[in-house]
């Protein structure tokens, strides 16, 4: 395993390992632009309007931070985004800030 790998797994872990966003570890900005680029369309398809009704819906499935990340996890995979961690965790915490707003 060299260097690169392993930092890249290292992070990957943490992110799924944490319960929270800690705002020196990611960009927020980055992650709106990522979100805009690779999610929206689908959610727009999906859900109509602007696709913000996935996360401002009354019966959200995402209640905390660790399922937000897990959730931008598993559709990044599905959708063949190809989301370096560090991806990962700048959109679920652009999402976290502008639309769950977790305690």
């Amino acid at each position: 395993m060299n260097v690169r790998t392993f930092t890249l797994s290292s992070a990957f872990l943490a992110v799924l390992a944490a319960p929270t966003f800690a705002a020196d570890k990611v960009d927020v900005n980055a992650g709106k632009t990522l979100h805009d680029q690779q999610c929206k369309a689908c959610h727009v398809q999906r859900w109509g309007g602007d696709g913000s009704a996935v996360y401002t819906r009354p019966d959200r499935k995402i209640k905390d931070a660790k399922a937000l990340g897990q959730r931008v996890a598993m559709c990044s995979t599905q959708t063949s985004a190809k989301f370096f961690p560090e991806d990962e965790a700048n959109v679920s915490a652009y999402l976290a800030q502008q639309f769950y707003k977790f305690k």
